[in-house]
């Protein structure tokens, strides 16, 4: 049974940082494109960040040069480093595992970036 278990959300202050991860059981990660997709209030699901099985890394043009995704195929993990936070970064926060057909979502977590 494949899970992904996302922590690190919570309430930060603009320009604050947070480190979310998603942890993965079930899968032989090493084969996954891992992505990062956020829900704001209101709207649809966006892709925020991918890293693809051999590391090559994209992002959505509003989070550029602020937050970074990176995995440590050792921990079956994929982090989401998040600097410099906005406001606009409000949202749930979801992890996404892909390889080929077989696809997973994360539970969703909350990440709510206000004074």
């Amino acid at each position: 049974q494949v899970q992904l278990v996302e922590s690190g959300g919570g309430l930060v202050q603009p320009g604050g940082s947070l480190r979310l991860s998603c942890a993965a059981t079930g899968l032989v990660f090493s084969r996954y494109t891992m992505s990062w997709h956020r829900e704001p209030p209101g709207k649809g699901r966006e892709l925020v960040a991918r890293i693809s099985s051999t590391g090559t890394s994209t992002y959505v043009d509003s989070v550029k040069g602020r937050f970074t995704i990176y995995k440590d195929n050792a921990k079956n993990t994929v982090y989401l480093q998040m600097n410099n936070l906005k406001p606009d970064d409000t949202a749930v926060y979801y992890c996404y595992a892909n390889f080929n057909f077989l696809r997973y979502w994360g539970q969703g977590m909350q990440v709510t970036v206000s004074s």
